[in-house]
């Protein structure tokens, strides 16, 4: 039987949560190019999922250390050290062995993130390549740095694209752009990014933590419910067909209806005065 990941080194992911209910999730190896090790990856998916569940939890910014990388990807030197041989009577590769492995690592943790309760804004502070773009594209709002760049890595490597990015790219601007991205592996710079749909926003890099932070405290103040609901109908949608997608609006808005700050909303709005969410 495979040996469990270990828990990354403490210093290796950062995570903090402020009074305003921001959780700050920093990927912490710049030596490494921020590159995501299979220790980090659990502890990431770890991470996204107990935000969910964490009322003090509002909204989470997820980052890179330094100044020159976001996350160039998953540490394949790390991965290949710790991986056990195949016992001497299987083959070096047992079938389906590639498979689970993209499916049990890389799709899990886009996966985390899309489906994570809490709204994710990824604060692009350098390259992002391979799972590193797909990391980003996931979140559900994204601010690059000026001096930040997103590359599909793979094909350089003859490798067919994975961790969820086909799908995420051909959703965000369309099956032909997403083949040009996949099939050249061209580097893209931030403003072009952000011109085909990619990026929200960008901004110089000496300003890019003080926007996401200004961003994520509007969110961690908003009514986080109808935020959770209306993020789960938006990525729903690209997948269902009208009569589902209407139909899961309709529950969404029964559901939110019932929360707290669905009804402080309304109490808000009749008593003429600013409403104060509490985040259930």
């Amino acid at each position: 039987m495979p040996a469990q990941p270990e828990a990354p080194p403490e210093d290796e992911l950062l995570w903090e949560v402020g009074g305003d209910g921001v959780a700050k999730l920093t990927l912490n190896r710049p030596h490494a190019g921020n590159a995501i090790t299979g220790p980090q990856r659990e502890e990431l998916i770890a991470r996204l999922a107990g935000a969910s569940a964490d009322p003090r939890v509002r909204a989470v910014v997820l980052t890179g250390a330094g100044s020159r990388h976001f996350c160039t990807g998953a540490d394949l030197a790390a991965s290949s050290a710790s991986a056990e041989p195949p016992p001497p009577d299987l083959p070096d590769r047992p079938a389906g062995s590639v498979a689970r492995a993209i499916a049990g690592g890389a799709q899990r943790l886009v996966s985390a993130v899309l489906d994570c309760e809490k709204p994710v804004i990824a604060a692009v502070n350098g390259t992002a390549a391979g799972i590193g773009c797909h990391l980003a594209y996931a979140c559900d709002l994204v601010l690059a740095a000026d001096n930040a760049k997103f590359i599909e890595v793979f094909v350089r490597r003859g490798l067919v694209v994975d961790g969820g990015g086909a799908y995420l790219l051909a959703r965000l601007v369309g099956p032909q752009k997403a083949k040009e991205l996949v099939f050249f592996g061209d580097d893209l710079p931030a403003a072009e990014a952000e011109r085909i749909g990619l990026v929200n926003r960008v901004v110089p890099a000496d300003e890019l933590a003080k926007t996401a932070s200004e961003w994520a405290s509007r969110l961690a103040a908003g009514p986080t419910v109808a935020l959770g609901l209306g993020k789960r109908l938006i990525n729903r949608a690209l997948d269902g067909d009208r009569a589902a997608s209407l139909s899961e609006e309709a529950m969404a808005a029964e559901i939110n209806m019932t929360s707290e700050d669905g009804q402080e909303g309304l109490r808000a709005f009749l008593e003429r005065r600013p409403p104060r969410f509490r985040g259930w």
